[in-house]
């Protein structure tokens, strides 16, 4: 999934839904924005949205599309509450990385 879960309202709901139609050893991904826990990176990833990826959107004509982003990030989970709601659910393995300089995660659980 990339750059969905954010705008689930369920998140525990989207996960059960992952894990069931998942075979048995099968691995999902959940590619998104990063909310660190770091808070230069949390600075760096405002200043980014709001100088870069708004801006370049509005000479799109989509600035309402990515306006909502920074207050997204804000209310999103960590990856360790990442990591904990998908062996909530039952997934085997949960593992969550921060890339791009910790501007964007990417969760990996195995059924």
């Amino acid at each position: 999934m990339g750059y969905g879960l954010r705008n689930v309202v369920d998140k525990h709901k989207a996960f059960e839904e992952m894990f069931r139609v998942l075979k048995p050893g099968s691995t999902v991904s959940v590619l998104d924005f990063n909310k660190s826990t770091q808070p230069f990176t949390a600075t760096i990833q405002e200043w980014m949205i709001d100088n870069v990826v708004v801006p370049v959107a509005t000479g799109y004509g989509l600035a309402k599309e990515y306006e909502y982003l920074k207050s997204s990030i804000k209310e999103f989970l960590t990856g360790k509450e990442l990591e904990e709601l998908a062996l909530e659910v039952g997934f085997s393995r949960a593992k969550h990385y921060e890339i791009s300089g910790g501007l964007m995660g990417n969760l990996v659980a195995t059924r």
